[in-house]
């Protein structure tokens, strides 16, 4: 490992998360920032209501959600973090490249340690490349469960939106609130090794809505709007672990971005979004004569699991000026018309419905050849019962469950990742032989395969300063077949096919779209499916690359 120099080192990353994880060795030219904004983040508890629970939970600076960033295209932000709770902390600033600030990007061990409880840290990064919506949350165990918030990325002064500019621009977290402590259940799950337990409610800023019991007008996210003006609604998908339908009752929305970066406008009534995911849509409120002064905005979960899960919808409201929906009248709302939970045919017709912009300011630099191909088979598979609960394991046949990536479930190291490279202490931190592809090839969405166990370790890719790569990611149903959200740091990806069943590459690489397909930093492998991204490793530092969302209340921080 001593001769790395001029490589990446990619990581798989999670017991529960699954990480790959990158390091390049390279300097790239300095980078001129147009401003430098400094925020304080002061971690601290503050006492919030919901559902008619009252309990302590970890704030930024008291608020719930936290607050919002906003930045322009080419600036830096430097956010100083003084953590007053007894939690180690960290922050992740989802989305950003981070070029040459690899230090920055927030997962705990594996580019930085944890803030201790009474400790501080100062992040400071340029934002390079990159406008619209993402957001920040913290990046150790479920501490994100309420420590999040936008990051609003404005184009540089003087440049317009490719789209018309909007009347007003509003961000829309849509959360879960758990009555019990969110430490409290990751823990249990981990103890028992079964899923964990699931969300009460889902939230808007925060905020639950008149649908769940105990729950009043007070707590329902309101947006107003004035008739024929045009609002940017900033969606951040920030639940823990559910992909969300989302719609505005009566209302056509028309999809400009996804993950900050541009595509090409095209109208739905429904939407979907993963966990991480961000999308910029546009709604234009009616000239005149609304048949209502009142409209239900909801979301509802989509999933495929054999598992429970939180089978809610929560609702905020769009007011036109004037109205005032009564408590009452939020109840009777006509809900927007939403897929079935379990409507995979919806989701894939949304997804592929996704272009990039693909111009001449905004051009697609798709990768059309490739250097290094990768072959992920992802899922969920087992361990075997060590320390029960109870004398038993809550995982399938007495077993645990154990997210993995070509059978390898990630060991969180006792060094960070970026510090052992720093100190070029690779003995006993991590090894640099991740498989490429599965050891033993199977139907990897047919009948599974006898020996349900996976393997561990903290193991990596090499790779070469400004490779192309492609990585195709293949769900599985070893313990069942379902999506896998997945997120890489550091670097945007072009989505440049998807598909059912197994990938079949003398077939499926010829359908590829290598002209417009959607760049993003977040994507989910679609339930008994494969997704194949592209990508130029060309980012100096130590960053994770791909790593599985909480996904499904089974795969684990």
């Amino acid at each position: 490992m001593g001769s790395s120099t001029g490589r990446h080192l990619l990581c798989l990353a999670s017991p529960a998360c699954l990480l790959f994880a990158a390091a390049v060795l390279l300097a790239m030219p300095g980078l001129t920032a147009a401003r430098t904004r400094r925020y304080s983040f002061n971690v601290t508890m503050a006492t919030v209501t919901r559902l008619c629970v009252t309990k302590s939970v970890p704030t930024v600076n008291g608020q719930f959600p936290g607050p919002k960033l906003v930045v322009r295209e080419g600036d830096t932000l430097v956010i100083r973090v003084t953590n007053n709770i007894n939690n180690n902390v960290t922050f992740h600033w989802h989305g950003i490249r981070q070029v040459r600030s690899g230090w920055a990007d927030g997962p705990a061990y594996i580019t930085q340690c944890p803030i201790r409880p009474g400790g501080s840290y100062v992040y400071r990064f340029t934002v390079t490349g990159q406008r619209g919506t993402l957001w920040w949350h913290a990046h150790f165990s479920w501490l994100r469960a309420t420590l999040y918030g936008p990051l609003v990325i404005l184009p540089p002064r003087g440049v317009a939106y490719p789209f018309p500019k909007p009347h007003r621009e509003v961000p829309l977290l849509l959360g879960e609130w758990f009555n019990a402590d969110p430490e409290a259940v990751i823990k249990q799950a981990l103890q028992t090794g079964g899923g964990p337990n699931v969300s009460d409610a889902y939230t808007f800023n925060g905020l639950p809505g008149p649908t769940y019991n105990c729950s009043s007008s007070n707590d329902t996210f309101k947006l107003r709007v004035r008739p024929g003006k045009t609002y940017l609604l900033r969606l951040i998908n920030a639940a823990l672990n559910d992909e969300l339908f989302f719609g505005v009752a009566n209302h056509t929305l028309t999809v400009v971005q996804a993950d900050a970066s541009y595509v090409k406008p095209f109208a739905a009534t429904a939407l979907v979004i993963w966990p991480g995911q961000t999308m910029d849509v546009l709604l234009t409120a009616a000239a005149n004569n609304p048949p209502s002064r009142s409209f239900a905005i909801a979301v509802a979960p989509y999933t495929n699991t054999v598992g429970t899960f939180d089978n809610t919808t929560a609702v905020a409201v769009l007011e036109y000026y004037g109205a005032a929906t009564s408590a009452a009248a939020l109840r009777s709302l006509l809900l927007p018309s939403l897929p079935a939970y379990n409507d995979t045919g919806a989701v894939a017709n949304f997804s592929a419905s996704f272009r990039s912009l693909a111009s001449a300011q905004y051009p697609a630099r798709v990768p059309r050849t490739v250097d290094r191909h990768f072959f992920f088979a992802v899922g969920l598979g087992a361990d075997p019962c060590q320390s029960p609960v109870n004398g038993t394991c809550q995982g399938p046949n007495n077993t645990r469950f154990a997210a993995s990536m070509n059978n390898v479930s990630f060991v969180m190291p006792r060094t960070s990742l970026l510090q052992a490279h720093y100190q070029r202490r690779y003995n006993g931190v991590l090894a640099a032989n991740f498989p490429a592809a599965p050891r033993t090839p199977f139907n990897y969405t047919g009948t599974p395969p006898n020996n349900t166990f996976v393997t561990h370790g903290t193991r990596v890719v090499p790779l070469s300063f400004n490779t192309t790569v492609e990585v195709v990611l293949q769900d599985t149903s070893i313990l069942g077949a379902e999506s896998h959200p997945l997120h890489l740091h550091g670097y945007d990806f072009y989505v440049v096919g998807t598909g059912f069943g197994n990938y079949d590459a003398s077939n499926d690489t010829a359908k590829y779209n290598l002209v417009d397909p959607v760049q993003r930093n977040t994507i989910s492998v679609p339930t008994a499916g494969w997704v194949a991204i592209r990508f130029v490793a060309d980012n100096p530092g130590w960053l994770p690359a791909l790593y599985f969302y909480l996904h499904l209340k089974r795969e684990f921080l």
